[in-house]
């Protein structure tokens, strides 16, 4: 906790303590995300944060425009009710509030959501980096249980080998259980099992959970999971390929050849128009071209799967 977060945590920490019930969804993104930061002190901090941003806004804006007096650019030609004419005397008061009341709604409001949605974007970048990595660590997981080393300490190496990523992680918090908080060993898989964002470990731990508890086979449980998730794992990238496929087809179709047939269309319409200024092919060159090719390299940066 920096000073920032002390101070606002100082400001309204036993309030937001009492209100844990009413955020729900953000203390399980919090968990999810594995933020270090505790609920109380991250809601406190996002209040102080969207007063902080909502009045800085508020006062920036203001300023502005009482001081280049903005209101006098905007005209309203429709009709006026006779008693609102006598308002157009105080415009540049009364278009300052506007402006201050809207930006200290806006952009604190903004802010203050930004906030809320930040743990569960984190917590969705985490599932996907475990998805991706968890079929590598189970293969780890069947060779170190094939050489007889104990479940408990399989999660231990398991939470020392940084290139499993995110499973690494809660591998880490599953040894932090046992060895700090002295729970044993389904205690550990039954609390990162209910907080991980990922469907795919909590399934896997739920199983290692129950071959535990019913004493069966936990080497070929994990051998049996470690040959489904690779087997996923296949389909899951031979898709992805079919759908690359898919969306290379429609950036030539859309992008290279619709707006090139688009370009030579609106050049023939401008020399028989004479128009000497056509933009519209103005806004296909710089415009079109350039939000369309970024909005698929943005819409396949989402879709590719995490490396």
């Amino acid at each position: 906790m920096n000073s920032y977060e002390r101070f606002c945590f100082n400001l309204l920490g036993k309030r937001m303590k009492a209100r844990r019930d009413q955020y729900a969804q953000l203390r399980n993104d919090l968990l999810s995300s594995r933020s270090k930061t505790s609920f109380e002190v991250y809601t406190s901090t996002a209040i102080i944060s969207s007063i902080i941003a909502g009045l800085g806004m508020a006062f920036f804006l203001g300023a502005i425009t009482y001081l280049l007096n903005l209101p006098k650019f905007f005209t309203y030609k429709g009709q006026v009710p006779q008693s609102l004419i006598f308002l157009s005397a105080h415009s540049l008061i009364l278009g300052t509030i506007f402006v201050v009341l809207f930006s200290l709604g806006f952009f604190g409001g903004f802010t203050y959501i930004a906030f809320l949605i930040y743990p569960n974007i984190i917590a969705g970048n985490r599932r996907r980096n475990i998805d991706a990595s968890l079929p590598y660590a189970i293969n780890y997981i069947t060779s170190m249980s094939t050489a007889g080393i104990t479940p408990d300490e399989i999660f231990r190496l398991l939470a020392d080998s940084p290139i499993y990523g995110e499973s690494a992680v809660e591998a880490r918090y599953i040894a932090r259980e046992i060895d700090i908080f002295g729970k044993d060993l389904i205690d550990s898989l039954r609390i990162v099992a209910a907080s991980t964002p990922s469907s795919r470990m909590k399934e896997f731990l739920q199983g290692a959970m129950a071959s535990i508890s019913s004493g069966g086979n936990l080497t070929e449980y994990f051998r049996t999971k470690a040959n489904q998730y690779a087997l996923e794992n296949r389909q899951t990238q031979k898709m992805f390929l079919e759908t690359l496929g898919l969306i290379a087809e429609s950036y030539v179709t859309a992008v290279v050849a619709g707006m090139l047939f688009l370009i030579i269309l609106q050049s023939i319409m401008s020399v028989l128009s004479g128009e000497k200024t056509p933009l519209f092919l103005y806004a296909i060159i710089y415009l079109m071209i350039p939000f369309g090719s970024i909005m698929f390299v943005i819409m396949i940066d989402s879709m590719t799967p995490e490396t």
